[in-house]
């Protein structure tokens, strides 16, 4: 019996339109010129050799040389799927963030789960931590909570980011995954033993993606109608329940089937059995953030939930698989910086350094315009508001011909007059330095 990912070429023959001219048969190079013979290239006589004017030829080939864009840096092994989140609980109290804002309110999103330190080609069932995003297409805008499976990190510095992930990769000259590596920079780095000690738990390896939990592990900023703020972290729950796989069962699955986190979710859509994830909040005010002794803004630290108890929120549902993952998928681009109104970066190191990581790095993988996108595009918000123009793949009109400044007097976008999409103000003082994370008390 053939499951829904392997029937997946049979169920588009089926479903297609019989009329091949209706849905555009004719085979045609890129620019629409048909062609006739797709068997054989242009040669001088039957043995060759080529000839240069074979545009057809030129045509497959030249975008076959260029169909693959860098691999992400981090979590390039991944599946993705859309759905929605649906709001439950009313939080307004805490933050006047549009994805909040009613109950019964539906959002589409985006998710993407992965592994973190393999390659494209790696296997789904390693001991690793598992990427979490999710992208909420608002109407202010998209954001993006981008997380892993476990609710701390490794490290709480992004200046050590780049090392650390250096050693999951491959040695520089045996080009070989080296454990000396990854023990080593760990034990240099002690801060590391809260998240070593998820990674070699029982819950270090995953059975696929419906059954683990997301954090967005930071810890952010949520602000209200009234200005005033409380610090928040995210725990997106499994509905499904917590399954994890055995190392023997997982090397079992990794030799037997490498893509079987992918395969799960698809087919798990495929038949209708929809996952869920149920998402909570803990807040922290102010006062207790400055009377606590340790840091909150500590990634490596989580939040007691006996002090900062669990509060719903909501529930994420993915009912949709992606009709062509290259274009949903590998394209579909995270950044912690994409936040909306009521959703603002605290002081957490960690976060502070993604603002800017992420987004640079999409724009090398993806280019400049990687928000024309579909996948990427803030669908549910007004896109024309900016002054953003040219680059690589600037595919929208590259907006016409609409001033290229601000500000004008030509009818071109201004600030908005809503005071609830203001940042919230809060006081910074200290002497400039570069200080390392140190236990301390109030």
């Amino acid at each position: 019996m053939r499951d829904a990912a392997a029937e997946q070429l049979a169920e588009y023959s089926k479903n297609v339109k019989t009329n091949k001219q209706e849905i555009g048969g004719v085979l045609a190079t890129a620019t629409g010129r048909p062609i006739v013979n797709k068997n054989a290239s242009v040669t001088v006589g039957p043995r060759g050799p080529l000839l240069l004017q074979d545009t057809v030829l030129l045509d497959e080939m030249s975008h076959f040389d260029r169909e693959r864009i860098p691999e992400r840096a981090v979590h390039a092994k991944g599946a993705g799927a859309f759905g929605y989140f649906e709001v439950t609980d009313d939080i307004r109290q805490y933050t006047n963030a549009s994805v909040f804002s009613a109950i019964g309110k539906r959002t589409s999103l985006a998710v993407r789960f992965s592994t973190v330190g393999g390659e494209s080609g790696s296997a789904d069932t390693v001991r690793d931590p598992r990427g979490f995003a999710v992208k909420f297409y608002t109407e202010d805008g998209n954001w993006d909570l981008v997380g892993n499976n476990t609710p701390i990190f490794f490290i709480r510095d992004g200046i050590l980011f780049p090392s650390f992930i250096h050693t999951q990769k491959r040695n520089p000259q045996t080009h070989l995954k080296d454990a000396d590596m990854f023990w080593d920079f760990l034990s240099l780095r002690p801060e590391s033993t809260h998240q070593v000690s998820f990674l070699f738990s029982d819950r270090g390896i995953p059975d696929g993606y419906r059954h683990m939990n997301g954090y967005g592990s930071h810890t952010f900023k949520l602000v209200n109608a009234s200005g005033d703020h409380v610090y928040c972290k995210f725990h997106f729950k499994t509905d499904q329940g917590i399954q994890n796989l055995l190392p023997d069962d997982a090397a079992d699955v990794a030799r037997d089937d490498p893509d079987y986190g992918i395969r799960d979710l698809f087919n798990a859509i495929s038949n209708g059995q929809n996952p869920s994830w149920t998402l909570h909040i803990q807040v922290m005010t102010q006062a207790q953030a400055e009377s606590l002794p340790w840091n909150p803004f500590d990634v490596t630290k989580v939040w007691p939930q006996g002090d900062f108890p669990l509060i719903r929120v909501g529930k994420m549902v993915l009912d949709r698989n992606p009709e062509n993952y290259f274009a949903e998928v590998e394209q579909l681009a995270f950044n912690p910086a994409n936040m909306i109104p009521g959703v603002e970066a605290s002081p957490d190191k960690m976060l502070q350094a993604r603002l800017f990581s992420y987004g640079d790095t999409q724009r090398h993988r993806l280019g400049p315009n990687h928000l024309q996108i579909p996948v990427n595009c803030p669908m549910n918000a007004r896109t024309w508001g900016h002054y953003q123009r040219d680059g690589f793949m600037a595919i929208n009109g590259n907006h016409g011909n609409a001033p290229n400044y601000f500000p004008n007097s030509f009818s071109g976008p201004s600030p908005s007059s809503n005071q609830l999409h203001l940042e919230s103000t809060f006081p910074a003082s200290g002497d400039v330095a570069r200080y390392s994370f140190e236990f301390y008390s109030s």
